[in-house]
């Protein structure tokens, strides 16, 4: 058994600026190793909610006792900033992909951006990408679609509460985005660019904010490590 003074197996949460190139899946494994016990023993770690590798920002990560919160915090709005790149498509409808179908933009309009933005704002329905973790006949979709197997989603509710473009500076654009649980910015991108009849793909993504957490008070995975090694010594973590 874990010892039980160790403060991670009594749970904490944890706030980590997730780095580019990084998996969610990353993160975990690495403060996992992190917080083990002498005795090697290994303490749970979960996170409330997947970034994509080619994403940044905030990561809410659970430990021990405290995993039982993380379908709680999966439930909170998400807030994201990011870019829309216009005149191109991408399977994956980000940059994990190449782009192709290459559109000419010369006609679009500032005006075109915000009016195409009105139908993005509310409650809307979304299909999540192919190369997603979406489950497809008990499998995850992004395996079958690696495999050349055609896979077909159904639809779903999100809610877009505030949608925001903070820069246009064609081919891209700017977005500032608060939303449900569930949805998929990368949709969105792929939703926006096919309404514009130029496609569009993400080609930048931020997570800002989980409910009231904030990215502004989350630490990058170094700082994170070696707080942990610390706070392992003094058995004092910070408390969140």
């Amino acid at each position: 058994m874990e010892k039980a003074d160790n403060p991670y197996q009594k749970g904490q949460v944890l706030l980590i600026d997730k780095p580019l190139n990084w998996t969610s899946f990353d993160v975990v494994n690495k403060v996992r190793y992190a917080i083990k016990t002498p005795e090697k023993h290994k303490i749970k770690v979960g996170h409330a909610g997947t970034l994509d590798p080619l994403a940044t920002g905030l990561l809410i990560l659970c430990t021990g006792k405290f995993t039982k919160r993380i379908n709680e915090y999966q439930g909170l709005e998400k807030e994201y900033t990011g870019t829309f790149y216009l005149g191109a498509v991408t399977p994956t409808y980000d940059l994990e992909s190449e782009p192709t179908d290459f559109k000419d933009i010369s006609e679009l309009t500032n005006a075109d951006i915000e009016k195409a933005k009105e139908d993005f704002t509310g409650t809307i329905q979304q299909v999540p990408p192919i190369h997603s973790a979406v489950k497809k006949k008990g499998k995850k979709a992004y395996e079958l679609a690696r495999k050349g197997k055609e896979v077909k989603l159904d639809p779903r509710s999100v809610e877009i509460k505030e949608f925001e473009i903070t820069r246009i500076a064609f081919p891209e654009i700017d977005v500032r985005i608060k939303c449900s649980k569930g949805t998929y910015i990368r949709s969105l991108a792929n939703d926006f660019g096919s309404s514009l009849g130029c496609g569009a793909y993400l080609s930048k993504l931020r997570r800002t904010k989980i409910g009231d957490f904030a990215v502004e008070d989350a630490t990058d995975i170094k700082t994170t490590i070696v707080n942990i090694h610390e706070h392992l010594k003094t058995d004092n973590p910070p408390q969140n």
